[in-house]
């Protein structure tokens, strides 16, 4: 893969991982009320820039925190209600929440890296082309929901581990969301403007009905 192979407009999806993604990851927890929920730095700046430059923005997130009866579905519909209110009054976008409360045990279909999120995903949005999306996360479980479905992978971390481990399923790594957001935005504005160089860095080379629970702006939680 080359930078270029990330020239994507608004034709393309782009599917994220919540956790590590767009809030601080919780080790060895769960988050089990909205003001547990950090946002990482320049998130919401990064989700206002992307929402203008791609089309369906999906989150896709597994939360056994239900299954393990750590906290209810009703306070992870609230979370989900209050995030996407949050990203709408910073003129961003999230179209749709896909989870999963099922327990990493249970090999559940709709628990990535199974792809059940990404078909449901599909079905509820037909426009959804998964040779034109990209799957963004924090985890290897990530890269691999994407690889299985077709899609375009970025991952976020600076973790050396990881990306040696994972790094056939990787076509791009960046350190966070906010890097990552504003490299599209230079592509796009070059694309545009030929003589505008690229400011940022190219990346290394290395998406509520059961049993898929989706959120979507007007959804009642």
């Amino acid at each position: 893969m080359i930078l270029s192979d990330l020239m994507i407009d608004t034709s393309w999806s782009l599917f994220l991982d919540r956790d590590g993604v767009l809030n601080k990851r919780i080790v060895d927890g769960y988050v089990k009320r909205w003001e547990e929920f950090i946002w990482l730095p320049g998130v919401l700046d990064a989700l206002k820039i992307l929402s203008g430059l791609v089309g369906p923005v999906i989150v896709v997130s597994n939360q056994q925190g239900v299954g393990k009866g750590i906290m209810t579905e009703d306070a992870l519909v609230k979370i989900h209600s209050m995030l996407i209110n949050e990203v709408k009054k910073q003129d961003g976008r999230i179209d749709a929440i896909y989870y999963s409360p099922h327990l990493a045990t249970s090999r559940a279909f709709m628990r990535k890296p199974d792809v059940g999120m990404g078909l449901r995903a599909r079905k509820e949005f037909p426009g959804i082309q998964f040779r034109k999306s990209v799957m963004a996360g924090d985890s290897l479980s990530d890269m691999l929901f994407g690889r299985r479905l077709g899609m375009k992978t970025v991952f976020l971390s600076g973790t050396m581990h990881d990306l040696r481990k994972g790094h056939k399923l990787i076509d791009f790594n960046f350190p966070d969301l906010w890097t990552f957001a504003e490299t599209i935005q230079s592509l796009q504005s070059a694309v545009r403007h030929p003589q505008s160089p690229i400011s940022t860095s190219p990346p290394h080379h290395f998406t509520i009905s059961p049993p898929s629970y989706p959120h979507t702006p007007n959804a009642k939680s």
